[in-house]
């Protein structure tokens, strides 16, 4: 008989511990936070103790579909932690780092700057890709001039 491979699921799933972003129309939309605790199917208690007090989320309910679940986790987090131990797990864990190290995080903060840009900013942005575009096929007409 041949060995089986059992692995378990890479779904996100709702757990204690997951980190989630807010999302929709929330006051703290777009800042990250902490599961501590499941009310039920639909609801959860979170709180986000970032480093930085612009990100910083109260502790409080959520409902599910104002959250969008991350990858990272706070492995070993109790159920309903307090929050001096939800802050040293979530540095332990190096959560803000590894999110601003994450492509979501940079993909949304790239969607956040272009929304920013004025008239100018976006011609000069197009001046730049034709500028870009021009370096590349100059060069690939060099390599298939040379091959």
């Amino acid at each position: 008989m041949g060995e089986a491979l059992i692995e378990g699921s890479n779904w996100r799933l709702v757990e204690v511990g997951r980190i989630v972003l807010i999302n929709g129309e929330h006051p703290y939309s777009g800042r990250l936070a902490a599961i501590v605790e499941i009310i039920d199917h639909k609801r959860v208690l979170v709180e986000g103790p970032s480093s930085d007090p612009k990100l910083k989320v109260p502790r409080q309910a959520l409902h599910l579909t104002k959250a969008l679940l991350s990858q990272f986790v706070i492995e070993n987090l109790p159920r309903g932690a307090r929050q001096a131990a939800l802050t040293k797990a979530w540095e332990k864990a190096e959560i803000d780092a590894k999110w601003k190290g994450s492509n979501w995080a940079k993909k949304r903060e790239q969607i956040e700057r272009r929304k920013a840009l004025t008239d100018f900013d976006r011609f000069k942005v197009l001046r730049l890709k034709k500028q870009r575009r021009f370096e590349e096929r100059k060069a690939l007409a060099k390599i298939k001039a040379s091959a």
